[in-house]
């Protein structure tokens, strides 16, 4: 029952603190997610809502990163697996800290996207971007640049934008 209250708690500052950093920051900023190991950016004003996992219906036919849909807050929505999408491998036992981060309202899509883990809030003051990106022909249409932490942790940024238009994405049946 702890775990679930901290959890709770953990993930009302965060809410908190995306709502601040939407209304206060100048510059760029992301939400960090990580998924099958690797570090992942999604802007700020394009990630919605953050929902713990709640149980999923399975779809027939579909995509197998197209998990299915749940139900979030009165409303049916499709559950994409970040990993699966990516083809990155995401190990099951991450289950634990997953979440579903939802699209901004504005992006008019249904859906989430399932997470191993939520990793706070980054600034352009953090990170710093690479110099020797790939060629734009190389990157799907999504990817952003790639940027890198005082740690040298590189985070790839998705513009979510980009990514519910992209054909690959739309295409969720098999």
């Amino acid at each position: 029952m702890a775990d679930k209250e901290a959890l709770r708690a953990l993930q009302n500052r965060l809410a908190q603190r995306l709502q601040e950093a939407r209304s206060t920051v100048r510059g760029r900023a992301w939400l960090a997610v990580e998924c099958g190991g690797r570090g992942f950016l999604f802007p700020l004003q394009e990630a919605g809502e953050i929902f713990s996992m709640s149980p999923i219906q399975e779809v027939s036919h579909a995509q197998p990163w197209f998990l299915g849909v749940t139900n979030l807050r009165g409303q049916l929505h499709g559950v994409i697996s970040l990993a699966g999408f990516l083809g990155v491998s995401s190990p099951a036992e991450s289950r634990d800290q997953a979440m579903l981060v939802g699209f901004n309202a504005s992006l008019d899509v249904n859906a989430t996207l399932l997470v191993d883990r939520l990793a706070g809030l980054r600034g352009e003051d953090q990170l710093s971007a690479e110099l020797d990106a790939l060629p734009a022909a190389a990157a799907p249409s999504f990817a952003g640049p790639r940027w890198f932490d005082a740690e040298g942790r590189a985070w790839q940024e998705i513009s979510l934008s980009r990514l519910v238009r992209h054909p690959a994405f739309l295409k969720i049946v098999r």
